[in-house]
C-alpha cells in the first residue's frame, strides 16, 4: 500500500506539471499544482498519499513497536492530506499542514536510525537529514541558485524515496 501510494503521487505530480500551463519545477511551489487546471490531479494524488501512510503507520506495529516512530509517520501522512485538503487558497491552513508534512517526514526518516539495522538506518537518517536541512534553507529563504520550488523538491524527494525505501523494507517482513 505504501509502494503503490508514493507510486501514484510520483506519477500523479508529473502528470500535474504537465497539464498546469507554464508550470516551472524552480519557479513554482509544489503546492501551486492544488489550484487551477491540476487541482484535481494533484489534491487528490496527495490526500490518498497521505491517507494511506497514516494507516501505514498504524499497520505496521507488528514491524515497528516504537509508537514514536510510527507517530513521527502518522503525522507526515496527516498533513499530506492536509495539504490537499486545504490547498494555497487556504493559505494558514495550508501552511500549516506543508509544514506538519514536511518536518514530520524528515524526523521519521531521521528517526529510522533508532529502528533499522545499520545499512537502512544510515540511508534513512541520510534521507532525513538531508530533508530537514533543505527545509531550514527553504523557511530562511535561502534556495541555493535552486528558485523556491527547487528547493521544496529537495524537501519532499528525499523522504519520498525514503518512503519506498520502507516500503520495499517492510516488503522483506513476513
Amino acid at each position: 500500500m505504501l509502494f503503490i501510494a508514493i507510486t501514484q503521487f510520483l506519477m500523479a505530480l508529473r502528470v500535474a506539471e504537465s497539464v498546469y500551463p507554464g508550470y516551472s519545477v524552480s519557479g513554482n511551489y509544489i503546492s501551486d499544482l492544488g489550484v487551477g487546471v491540476a487541482a484535481p490531479i494533484f489534491n487528490t494524488s496527495i490526500i490518498i498519499l497521505g491517507l494511506c501512510v497514516v494507516v501505514a503507520a498504524y499497520l505496521v506495529a507488528e514491524v515497528f513497536q516504537s509508537k514514536l516512530f510510527r507517530l513521527f509517520i502518522a503525522l507526515a501522512g496527516f498533513g499530506a492530506a492536509g495539504v490537499g485538503t486545504f490547498p494555497e487558497n487556504v493559505p494558514v491552513l495550508h501552511t500549516i499542514m506543508s509544514l506538519i508534512t514536511f518536518l514530520f517526514a524528515g524526523i521519521a526518516a531521521v528517526y529510522g536510525v533508532r529502528v533499522f539495522d545499520r545499512l537502512v538506518g544510515f540511508l534513512s537518517a541520510i534521507a532525513g537529514v538531508v530533508s530537514l536541512a533543505a527545509l531550514a534553507f527553504f523557511v530562511s529563504g535561502n534556495y541555493l541558485g535552486l528558485g523556491h520550488g527547487g528547493m521544496e523538491r529537495l524537501i519532499v524527494y528525499p523522504v519520498l524515496s525514503w518512503g519506498l525505501m520502507l516500503s520495499g523494507y517492510l516488503l522483506s517482513k513476513r
